[in-house]
């Protein structure tokens, strides 16, 4: 039987970032992923890495400074991966938040990102208003300019792995997890490769399976209660078109939602919609009536779609995020992480509830301290805070 200080089930990009920050850490891991790197919802996100403005507004002030903190980070390590965008914030006499509310926004804003340039932001000139990409402007009250930043998801959950790899961690592609067994200080994963079973015994097993973190979890034995979640999907239309000028944060006219529409490879993307999902992560897709709402907003802001049909989008696709269970719209609901042990002390196993791609490294830094009372001692070899990620 293999032996390692942590496995960790799940290839996506905190499963690739635990990965990482355990081995920088001097520990031995072995990742299991059973389709591919980034093959769920780590390559079908927003391509965003920003501080989650909106999220002001529920009052998350520790997420957004936490963000923002991991942003700039992300700036300085993956200079070829995460780049700084101006977003442009449009207000309509319709829109719901007035000027002055999105101005103080921003200062709030700023002040959580510790008032560098990169946190400025500007009125943009009615004189400009033409060249913001066929912006509708009938009813345009004030433009807002402000900076985020946008990453391939994909490529970046690439990186953080050839990193891990570096650092000497192993992994095993594709792999089935099917199920894990407690035992008194450890914990023994069982999986196939190309079909045929393997065991490996380790301190802890991180479960950063996303989606599937719940039918995850439930394949443990004995059995670790986990938080009520519930899955929600957000899906993203492709268009055949650019925009030059930066990114777009507008408001869905029918619900108020946050919609943004963002250049990628060439093309326009616009996301996301929030829906509860029914049935199974495995093999999830974005529903016609999503399409809809997506192109309808498009239509809204940009006049020169307003013929635009669902049958015209160059592709569709939607991924899937674990948000708290409750009551209300899925857009209302928290978007912090939540970290779930089978003991307080010592762990043997850690399940990963949620998480955001702009906080992977945060988050990987907070499992490794949960767990490290259950690891051997050992020499750090690296900081994730400053190894420098690459594309391929």
């Amino acid at each position: 039987m293999k032996h390692v200080d942590v496995v960790v089930v799940g290839g996506g990009i905190h499963g690739v970032g635990v990965a990482q920050a355990v081995a920088a850490a001097g520990h031995s891991v072995l990742l299991l992923e059973k389709r591919a790197l980034a093959a769920g919802t780590s390559s079908r996100s927003s391509k965003l890495i920003h501080g989650g403005l909106r999220y002001l507004e529920s009052g998350q002030f520790r997420l957004v400074r936490e963000s923002l903190r991991e942003r700039q980070i992300l700036l300085s390590i993956a200079p070829e991966l995460v780049q700084l965008k101006p977003f442009i914030l449009p207000v309509y006499r319709t829109t719901r938040r007035r000027p002055w509310q999105l101005r103080l926004g921003l200062s709030l804003y700023a002040l959580l990102g510790g008032f560098g340039p990169e946190m400025r932001f500007a009125t943009v000139p009615k004189s400009e208003w033409p060249l913001l990409d066929g912006l509708q402007t009938r009813g345009l009250v004030t433009v807002l300019r402000y900076l985020d930043a946008q990453t391939d998801d994909a490529a970046l959950t690439r990186a953080v792995m050839r990193s891990a790899f570096s650092l000497g961690a192993e992994l095993v592609l594709p792999a089935d997890f099917y199920g894990a067994e407690l035992r008194a200080d450890t914990v023994v994963a069982r999986y196939t490769r190309d079909g045929i079973p393997e065991e490996c015994e380790a301190r802890v097993l991180v479960n950063a399976a996303g989606p599937w973190v719940t039918q995850v979890m439930n394949r443990i034995s004995p059995h670790v209660p986990a938080p009520r979640t519930e899955l929600v999907q957000g899906a993203h239309i492709v268009v055949c078109d650019v925009v030059e000028n930066g990114i777009y944060y507008v408001e869905s006219p029918r619900d108020g939602r946050a919609v943004f529409v963002m250049p990628w490879h060439g093309n326009m993307l616009v996301g996301t919609t929030e829906t509860r999902l029914r049935g199974s992560p495995d093999n999830v897709q974005p529903l016609t009536a999503e399409k809809h709402y997506l192109v309808n907003v498009l239509r809204h802001y940009f006049p020169r779609h307003a013929q635009l049909q669902v049958a015209d989008l160059l592709d569709a696709f939607a991924g899937v995020r674990v948000l708290p269970a409750g009551a209300g719209h899925a857009f209302h609901r928290s978007r912090e992480t939540v970290l779930v042990s089978d003991r307080a002390q010592r762990p043997r196993v850690l399940g990963i509830y949620g998480g955001k791609l702009t906080g992977w490294r945060a988050t990987a830094a907070q499992v490794l301290e949960r767990i490290r009372a259950s690891l051997p001692s050992a020499s750090p070899r690296a900081d994730t805070r400053t190894l420098i990620l690459t594309p391929e």
